[in-house]
């Protein structure tokens, strides 16, 4: 936001010494009252403050008289800006987006709130100041428009969910244009249904007033709708629009999440799916080479919360814990392989003999067969048992358990016998061939590489790029956005998982960054050696579990 941001009032005190704040614009202090309760004292500006308030008003003065030439020829006449004109000059510069006012309080000690209430009102554009809300109509694909009244037709937008363990899902939204009544139905256009709506009510806090009707520009929110998720828009059906989604962060920090308690994976995602519910930035998957159930957010904090709100609200008790790297395996040169099986029992015995060529395949091919059989070496029906095996094989990995990728069998050559061959014989055959040729082949681990982009405040770069060059990390380059540089890296994600918690504590707390999948790259080797004897030790440990 630039110079754009600017404080309209000052803290009298901090931390726990917070007990009020100098009112910039009034020139006046409200000091609270200790018990929470909310209650102020306006008063005289503190003797010590009075400097800084001086100082805070007169930055504000001039950030007002810029945003528009009349008041700036006023300001340079006069060297101020009347009172009458500083508030109303405010609010246009406000309502144009050229000032973005800060206030402190302290919910939790119900410190100055009342101000921001205030100057929400105050200073905060009205739905008539906003002009007509812009959508789309979802039959004839154009844009449209609804004014801000009450006899318009109706549109609502659910902007948030909650999720109450009794009232169920409740949904949160505002009245752009029309009114919405109790007990009627409306027309979900992103879906395409009908809504029965029940009681509507006013939201203060936990408490809930029933109301018969909302107009437009009012926000409210209704219980037990059926289809309608957050981002929906609800309208009459013979005037239908869609208007834009809340774009929402991507998550930054992974955790694997597990159960206390063995078989209340169930329950855990039960509950997972109510909170994503009421929160479109939380995502819940399984990483199939791992097994591990994923709870991704905005940081660690976030999910801290979310692990609260398992515990209060749905009573399942979890364990939080970096998740496993996905590490991979692939080869670095070719070689052939050869895997014989032969097996003599009382009746028929088991044979299959194969020969296959082995070579590397550029990043992200995965894996390929291919069949080169000539003059019948091995029937046509036993070869997909070849592949079988080499593929049942390589998941288990060869270096330190990890899957195999970005390579290429060849099946040249092979024997069978009319009457011990089978299709066990030639998968067992296969496996031992791949195991035979991937030792030869300077078989080697693979990690995840991430995009990592990190926006922090510009005293702050040059710790955050020493920080990422000690992560094995590679700088892309930086460039300022806003009053932040944002700087563009590449880093292993073995180097990132505890990253939320350093970058908050190298930047205090004003630091952000979003990374994402980019491709793997090889381990160096002086790493592997300790990925190996701990994916072993692992491994060892599961076994002696099983």
């Amino acid at each position: 936001f630039g110079r754009g941001v600017v404080p309209l009032a000052i803290p009298l005190g901090e931390e726990k010494g917070f007990v009020g704040v100098g009112d910039l614009l009034a020139e006046k202090a409200d000091v609270y009252s200790n018990d929470q309760s909310g209650k102020f004292q306006a008063v005289d500006l503190p003797a010590e403050v009075k400097d800084a308030a001086a100082t805070w008003r007169e930055k504000l003065v001039e950030m007002v008289a810029e945003s528009n030439e009349d008041l700036m020829e006023a300001f340079f006449d006069k060297g101020t800006l009347p009172q009458e004109d500083l508030v109303r000059g405010l609010r246009q510069a406000v309502l144009a987006g050229k000032i973005f006012p800060v206030l402190p309080a302290s919910s939790g000690r119900n410190v100055a709130v009342q101000p921001i209430l205030d100057a929400i009102v105050d200073l905060l554009p009205s739905p008539v100041d906003r002009g007509d809300a812009v959508g789309t109509d979802p039959v004839k694909k154009e844009p449209t428009s609804r004014p801000p009244s009450a006899s318009a037709p109706l549109s609502a937008f659910v902007f948030k969910t909650l999720a109450d363990p009794h009232a169920g899902r409740i949904s949160l939204f505002r009245v752009y244009s029309g009114v919405l009544k109790s007990d009627g139905t409306v027309h979900n256009a992103n879906r395409d249904v009908a809504e029965r709506v029940g009681a509507l009510f006013l939201l203060q806090g936990k408490n809930q007033t029933p109301v018969p009707e909302i107009q437009a520009g009012d926000l409210g929110g209704v219980a037990k709708l059926k289809e309608t998720q957050t981002n929906d828009t609800l309208c009459d059906k013979a005037h239908p629009i869609v208007y834009a989604p809340i774009a929402f962060a991507e998550p930054a920090t992974t955790f694997a999440i597990e159960p206390k308690t063995r078989g209340d994976e169930d329950k855990i995602s039960q509950a997972l799916h109510r909170i994503m519910e009421e929160d479109p930035v939380l995502r819940l998957s399984r990483d199939a080479q791992t097994h591990e159930m994923l709870l991704s957010g905005t940081g660690q904090l976030h999910i801290e919360v979310v692990v609260g709100k398992l515990r209060k609200r749905f009573k399942v008790e979890v364990n939080l814990k970096k998740p496993k790297i996905p590490y991979r395996e692939t080869i670095k040169s070719a070689a052939e392989g050869h895997g014989r099986h032969k097996k003599q029992t009382g009746g028929h015995g088991q044979f299959g003999d194969c020969k296959i060529r082995m070579k590397p395949l550029p990043r992200g091919s995965d894996f390929s067969f291919v069949d080169d059989i000539f003059g019948g070496s091995i029937p046509k029906n036993f070869i997909p048992a070849v592949e079988k095996g080499i593929q049942e094989a390589r998941v288990k990995g060869f270096v330190a358990g990890y899957p195999m990728v970005d390579f290429q069998v060849e099946l040249y050559d092979g024997q069978y016998h009319d009457v011990d061959s089978s299709e066990m014989s030639f998968k067992i055959a296969g496996s031992l061939a791949y195991k035979d040729a991937v030792a030869k082949c300077r078989p080697t681990l693979l990690e995840p590489i991430m995009k990592v982009e990190i926006a922090v405040p510009e005293e702050h770069a040059g710790s955050v790029m020493g920080d990422l060059s000690s992560r094995r990390g590679r700088p892309q380059g930086m460039e300022p956005r806003g009053g932040l540089q944002v700087i563009r890296a590449e880093v292993p994600l073995s180097e990132m998982l505890s990253y939320d918690a350093e970058l908050t504590s190298m930047t205090g707390g004003r630091g952000s960054y979003h990374m994402e999948m980019s491709r793997y790259e090889e381990v160096p080797g002086h790493l592997q050696e300790k990925i190996v004897a701990a994916s072993k030790a692992e491994r060892g440990q599961e076994v002696a579990e099983a």
